[in-house]
């Protein structure tokens, strides 16, 4: 994993979406198609607006998947991943998406909707993949202890309390208890599986977690920690979130 540190929250989002173009234009000079994973939060607001406003990339090609949704919650709600990703990435895109697999958490059935959506990223592997890290350490909406054990490529995972009030503090919902205790999450093993990933970072509210997921002990109570296996998984942070990292690691770090 190569980590970059920038001066500030704007600078770690443009690189991280600039990077992440990069990747895309090489996969379709390749093979002409790309799959990629978008991330949502307050996190990748900067990186996802680059990243749309990127030259050269054909988005007409381009097949995206959504890592997460919270489970009972109508695509109405501002809290809602499927509203974000589409007002914040998908309608700013020059052309449409060749196809997007949303993840329906207000759906009857939870688990037929994993089924369906594991099948069809089964079919199509990841180029890239957008994510970031939560203030507990999360990947996805794999909260501590995380399964790192199924290849089922998505899940019901039950919220921890701190993650729920991350969202409480990031102003999308009015109590704790309007958060919701489930959500639909990809698996760690799943986004595993991409060929890059690009893990964009910023806020001191989520140093403790930088530090945990790169320096801390690599188990399921730090998710995001097994990202260092990983062979092509770039990380992108500010001053702010890695002002809890060794001066080793900060040392070795670009920039």
């Amino acid at each position: 994993m190569s980590l970059a540190i920038y001066a500030n929250a704007e600078q770690c989002g443009v690189a991280a979406g600039q990077y992440g173009a990069q990747r895309l234009r090489e996969v379709q000079a390749r093979r002409g198609e790309a799959n990629i994973i978008v991330a949502t939060g307050a996190s990748q607001f900067v990186m996802l607006a680059t990243l749309a406003a990127a030259p050269g990339i054909d988005w007409s090609k381009v097949t995206l998947f959504h890592l997460d949704e919270y489970v009972g919650l109508p695509e109405t709600h501002p809290a809602s991943f499927r509203k974000y990703i589409k007002e914040r990435f998908v309608a700013k895109l020059p052309t449409a998406l060749k196809k997007a697999h949303y993840v329906d958490g207000s759906a009857a059935d939870p688990s037929r909707v994993c089924a369906e959506l594991g099948a069809a990223i089964k079919a199509r592997p990841i180029d890239v993949c957008f994510i970031g890290i939560g203030e507990n350490g999360h990947v996805a909406f794999n909260d501590p202890p995380a399964d790192f054990t199924t290849e089922e490529p998505y899940l019901v995972v039950e919220l921890d309390e701190k993650c729920r009030r991350q969202q409480l503090g990031e102003g999308w919902f009015p109590n704790l208890d309007a958060v919701p205790r489930q959500a639909i999450s990809m698996s760690v093993w799943q986004i595993l599986q991409s060929q890059c990933i690009v893990n964009t970072v910023p806020d001191t509210r989520k140093a403790h977690a930088v530090k945990i997921s790169i320096e801390g002990d690599m188990c399921p109570n730090h998710p995001a920690s097994v990202i260092r296996l990983h062979p092509d998984c770039s990380t992108f942070c500010d001053e702010a979130a890695a002002a809890e990292l060794s001066a080793i690691t900060r040392k070795f770090c670009r920039r």
